[in-house]
């Protein structure tokens, strides 16, 4: 499915003329419940360079061994370990863990939103935006758009989680501080755009796909992990 991210809409962003998706009125995802909040992103842990010597050939590396060990129980002690070279490997390794530099946690924001396909067919990519709308200047709104791995099957729901660097409008209007009620804003989320594993398609009529296009590059630009949605 990560592969599909997504031809049809690359075409899309960089032929915007062509191929629109058909005109429909209504989402096809319901949205049940919505949350923003900030987080703390552990750091991928770096491995250390591995510089020790090889290990060397032993007793143990022979078939017949290594057929007798594979129904060791898991504490057994693996015969390499009490080499030489496998000590000197131990040791190296600890002292290059030691001297690995790891990156710090990140400081971001989690948006979480619990969605239900309303439609009769699976989900695969999810196109979505939460919003946030300071309600003392109505034209005042903070976007924050993601593409999810979605895989939603027939009226069933599913929370999809994402991670932003980005959170809500760093500007507070004049107006929102002079208010007396702590609702200053309100948040939502619009669905943008669905694609279904059958190759059909929904976009909502107003999103203009090319403004993701710079975030859609960069987040194709690595490997797809066990993140289930990116940020664009």
């Amino acid at each position: 499915m990560r592969t599909l991210l997504v031809l049809s809409l690359l075409a899309l962003l960089f032929n915007p003329g062509q191929n629109p998706p058909p005109p429909q009125e209504g989402s096809p995802v319901t949205v049940i419940e919505l949350k923003c909040s900030k987080t703390r992103q552990p750091a991928q842990k770096l491995d250390p360079v591995s510089t020790g010597p090889a290990a060397a050939m032993t007793a143990a590396d022979k078939n017949v061994e290594r057929n007798i060990r594979a129904n060791d129980p898991p504490w057994a002690i693996d015969p390499h370990t009490q080499t030489i070279d496998g000590r000197s490997a131990a040791i190296e390794k600890s002292v290059q863990e030691s001297r690995t530099p790891q990156p710090k946690p990140v400081d971001g924001f989690e948006y979480r939103v619990k969605v239900r396909n309303a439609s009769n067919k699976t989900i695969d990519i999810l196109f979505w935006e939460y919003q946030f709308i300071n309600s003392a200047d109505q034209a005042d709104m903070s976007r924050r758009q993601f593409m999810c791995g979605a895989g939603i099957k027939p009226d069933k729901r599913k929370e999809l989680l994402a991670f932003s660097l980005s959170g809500p409008s760093d500007v507070v209007a004049v107006g929102a501080l002079a208010q007396k009620s702590d609702n200053t804003s309100k948040e939502r989320v619009v669905i943008n755009r669905v694609e279904y594993t059958d190759g059909s398609t929904w976009q909502r009529k107003d999103w203009k796909a090319n403004e993701i296009k710079q975030g859609y590059i960069r987040a194709l630009a690595t490997p797809w992990g066990s993140e289930m949605c990116r940020s664009l």
